[in-house]
């Protein structure tokens, strides 16, 4: 804290949160606030486009969107095939999430509402649904035989790295997310020790910056979700 009061962000305690206890569990509160909003922000854009949409005279909203998701669907189709059709809108809500999870952290708050992104908890749990929703769908859609088949091509001396690939998996996926927006928060905080009369350019240059990255992890996590479900589906739709 300054001398004046005011919250800098050299004051910023990266890598802590505001915790709860219940029933014996440790809650990061700032995380759950911050997820809570991310989602109730997702949801409401949500409504608003159910209610508005038209297919006799769509906004400018609704086309933009409809423009974004028949794109994404052919470059689908054109490099991977077909792939499981609840996979893009799903990539698309995760995207969504994600990149208004990511500009969470740029609003100040005095860290009553961080970017949730930077929290592994968040990230991990992320990864580990897309990755375990993978395999459920795969192997409704091939059979347990099939599926554990493909573990064991080309040679069955290959199964140990094939489990291994696939336990890494959430961990890279969770880690590249998480890393790249803790390391924002890292930088705002050394960005907060610089004399205050020169702190807004480097401030506005770098959350400029931070609002290009964190759409671009966005991107990346849903991109990974598309070829993740892709390569897990590819046998039984060729």
């Amino acid at each position: 804290m300054s001398g004046t009061g005011t919250l800098l962000a050299a004051d910023i305690e990266v890598g802590h949160h505001r915790t709860a206890e219940f029933l014996g569990l440790t809650f990061n509160i700032d995380t759950v606030w911050s997820t809570c909003a991310a989602a109730l922000i997702v949801f409401g854009v949500g409504l608003y486009m159910a209610r508005r949409a038209s297919s006799g005279r769509p906004s400018k909203l609704q086309l933009a969107w409809e423009t974004i998701v028949d794109a994404i669907e052919r470059q689908v189709a054109s490099s991977m095939g077909q792939v499981a059709p609840f996979v893009v809108p799903l990539a698309l809500t995760l995207f969504l999430f994600i990149l208004i999870a990511n500009w969470l952290g740029l609003i100040p708050t005095r860290g009553y509402l961080e970017a949730p992104s930077a929290d592994i908890n968040f990230t991990l749990a992320l990864a580990l649904t897309v990755i375990v929703w993978m395999h459920i769908t795969a192997i409704r859609k091939k059979g347990v035989r099939s599926y554990l088949r493909h573990y064991a091509e080309p040679y069955a001396a290959l199964i140990p790295l094939e489990i291994i690939g696939e336990i890494v998996k959430p961990f890279t996926l969770a880690l590249r997310l998480f890393g790249n927006i803790f390391a924002g928060g890292v930088m705002l905080a050394i960005i907060g020790l610089i004399p205050a009369w020169l702190l807004w350019l480097p401030n506005g240059l770098w959350k400029g910056f931070d609002l290009i990255i964190g759409a671009i992890q966005a991107f990346i996590f849903a991109l990974l979700t598309i070829l993740y479900f892709g390569f897990a589906l590819e046998e039984t739709e060729h």
